[in-house]
């Protein structure tokens, strides 16, 4: 049985996981302008991938018999590209971080299908951030 630590940093990560996938879609709906346009599409795609995330993780927390969070973590939202493209990374470097954490104590706890589905995760995020950060390099 999972700790109530680990229950704990699995339902923050479903708030996250909510929070950024409706950030990102935000972030695809007002993507206006010849600035955004190579933002657009990518905000869109992060945002559903996040949406499956915060599924996977819903569902894990629940199968140790938990119940998930229904509340997103606050939200950030800006109609300036840069701006953006700040949160989006501290957003992913915070999500990296937990998600390294999550991984750590799920192993200790000899939790391996929860340290697994983190490690994908992890991925993503770490994908997410090298792509956020690229298009802020362009943006300068």
């Amino acid at each position: 049985m999972p700790s109530e630590e680990l229950k704990g940093l699995l339902n923050r990560a479903v708030a996250r996981e909510m929070q950024v996938s409706i950030q990102y879609m935000w972030n695809h709906v007002m993507a206006k302008g010849d600035k955004w346009e190579d933002a657009e599409d990518m905000f869109k795609e992060t945002a559903i991938t996040e949406m499956k995330h915060a599924e996977e993780i819903a569902e894990r927390l629940f199968d140790l018999g938990d119940k998930p969070t229904i509340v997103p973590a606050p939200i950030t939202i800006s109609e300036d590209l840069s701006e953006v493209l700040r949160a989006n990374i501290e957003s992913e470097k915070e999500a990296i971080a937990m998600y390294k954490e999550i991984i750590e104590k799920a192993k200790e706890e000899g939790d391996e299908d929860t340290a697994e589905l983190f490690e994908d995760v992890l991925e993503d995020e770490e994908e997410h951030l090298e792509a956020f950060t690229s298009l802020l390099e362009e943006c300068k």
